[in-house]
């Protein structure tokens, strides 16, 4: 068997330090047998069976990669090792490490690095567990980031395609250089990651590498490179969440990905299938649609991204049909096949009967759910939601046990990374005997189709379900000055006023800069201000922004600019 370096993002190298055996040495699996390091600190390179070493292959000092052959072993028969596992056993009892902290947070994701961050700033001892090699989570890791990483190489290779709108020739020698696409998202990544492992220095946060589980409800034991035992004043869950498993036959064939392995194939397929017409699902198409594939969304629902108004939807649908994408709404994917040559077969269902789509590769994009593997929440009592998915918790993210917390994607409320975040600085307010409460009426979401989509609020059929006296106006983008010269002029703004009371309580958008746009609506709501106070607001000339002052004329006397 073989020991390999593990994955050194960005593509970048690692320098062999110390190594601890020696041709012919007996090691265990867990036994450290190198180090290795990176741009990211030291890594210590563990065995993965029992065995004997027979060749070292690197030397100390030299260079290595992401999975290169670091030493070779033989495995041996648990009779050889009893004696060593014995002693292992013994050593364990003697190296475990106790530890005792105000705060240990559970999960180095954008609620749990925040958190600890924040904590610390307010003079808390703090701890941070995560068992992945990277910090950061999902989001940073295999997310967020590298998604919209994507999304830019991608919106970069739309921009040169139409360029001879603007004047600019570049004739016919585009490319398309996936490894470089990769490449660069990888380096995004890698910086980020250090940035945070930076300010877990700077904020003198022990950040611990393992596995977590609950000892009691406040004692928590990590099984990594090294054991620990933690006893602490107050914990905070914040694992995060896992891709959700789906029962389709053939969803294991090689060809079938999901979002994570989407972010790391460097070969661009010319066909993909995309399995879900969510927010994963649809970024992704207009990320692969932009790069020159050809793109089939098949989605379970009537209509894409269900969660929003009907009129942005339908706008998108639009948008998907333009740019070359074949939607397939109320379809259900019964099975995966492979052809005789090679090809994904996915078969779905409609009322009108059973359908076939034939592409190079295949994306699941269905979802996620909260990942509460391995904890042992019941040695800590800790309660899940009435739904079983999810820890429960309440304004405070205090769960049922009085001194644990848990916040983001693993309490199923909002899976949304800057929530994730929120929630944690509102927990350690709590734990610092500040009575925050969480508010969620006003979190924007933002989707990075194109054009983009961003909401915050009340969308108009939750206004319509809780008979809500309410004014919509909508505004185009054709009708802005900015949008059109950036030859962006699809799309629109939708704003919600509760007529009792004049305020803003909703608004929609797609169209050019929404990610940015969404967060003048967002502070609108969240400081209860009325459309008068936004028409008394003077926005720059030429901006996207403009379209809000004038939606916001629109739910009085009418928009200036539009007829």
């Amino acid at each position: 068997m073989q020991i390999k370096m593990s994955l050194i993002p960005g593509g970048k190298k690692g320098i062999v330090g110390e190594i601890h055996v020696s041709n012919g040495s007996q090691v265990l699996a867990g036994d450290i047998v190198m180090e290795v390091e990176t741009s990211k600190g030291n890594r210590q390179i563990s065995a993965t069976e029992n065995g004997v070493i027979t060749h070292i292959l690197v030397e100390e000092g030299s260079e290595v990669s992401s999975n290169q052959v670091l030493l070779e072993m033989e495995p041996i028969e648990a009779n050889n090792t009893e004696a060593k596992l014995d002693q292992q056993v013994t050593n364990e009892e003697e190296t475990t490490n106790e530890m005792d902290v105000d705060l240990l947070i559970i999960g180095a994701g954008p609620g749990g690095y925040v958190s600890a961050i924040y904590a610390a700033k307010k003079g808390l001892r703090v701890a941070l567990v995560e068992k992945e090699e990277t910090l950061g989570g999902t989001c940073l890791n295999v997310g967020c980031i590298p998604t919209k990483s994507l999304v830019k190489s991608s919106e970069i290779c739309h921009s040169v395609k139409h360029s001879a709108l603007f004047g600019i020739e570049t004739g016919s020698s585009l490319q398309v250089n996936m490894k470089q696409i990769i490449r660069r998202k990888e380096e995004v990544v890698d910086q980020l990651v250090s940035g945070i492992a930076f300010l877990m220095d700077k904020n003198d946060i022990q950040v611990i590498r393992g596995n977590a589980s609950f000892l009691s409800e406040d004692k928590v034991g990590v099984t990594g490179e090294k054991t620990y035992e933690i006893s602490a004043k107050d914990i905070i869950i914040a694992t995060g969440s896992k891709i959700s498993k789906v029962n389709i036959p053939g969803i294991d064939l090689p060809f079938v990905m999901n979002s994570t392995d989407a972010l790391s194939n460097t070969e661009l397929p010319k066909s993909i299938t995309i399995i879900g017409g969510g927010v994963i699902g649809m970024e992704f198409a207009f990320l692969y649609r932009n790069l020159g594939v050809e793109v089939h969304v098949v989605e379970f629902m009537d209509r894409l991204l269900n969660m929003l108004d009907s009129d942005v939807t339908e706008a998108l649908e639009q948008q998907a049909q333009q740019a070359g994408i074949h939607v397939h709404t109320g379809a259900k994917v019964s099975k995966i096949q492979q052809a005789n040559n090679g090809q994904a077969v996915v078969t779905y269902v409609t009322a009108s009967g059973e359908e076939l789509l034939v592409s190079e590769k295949v994306l699941v994009a269905i979802g996620r759910e909260p990942n509460i593997d391995g904890l042992d929440l019941d040695k800590a009592g800790v309660q899940l939601n009435e739904q079983g998915k999810g820890i429960a918790v309440d304004k405070q993210m205090r769960t049922n046990v009085a001194h644990i917390y848990a916040i983001g994607d693993v309490t199923n409320i909002m899976q949304l990374a800057h929530v994730a975040s929120h929630q944690g600085i509102n927990a350690v307010d709590t734990i610092l005997g500040e009575k925050a409460e969480m508010d969620y009426t006003a979190v924007p979401n933002v989707i990075f189709t194109s054009p983009e989509i961003a909401s915050v609020g009340l969308e108009e059929y939750e206004c319509k379900e809780q008979g809500i006296d309410y004014r919509v106006s909508k505004v185009s983008f054709s009708s802005n000055g900015k949008a059109l010269t950036m030859n962006e002029p699809n799309g629109f703004i939708k704003l919600i006023k509760d007529n009792p009371s004049g305020k803003i309580v909703g608004g929609s958008i797609i169209g050019p800069d929404a990610s940015s746009l969404i967060s003048s609506l967002t502070l609108a709501i969240a400081n209860d201000l009325t459309e008068q106070q936004i028409t008394e607001t003077i926005f720059a000339h030429p901006t996207t922004a403009e379209v809000i002052h004038e939606a916001a004329m629109g739910l009085s006397i009418g928009a200036l600019h539009e007829a």
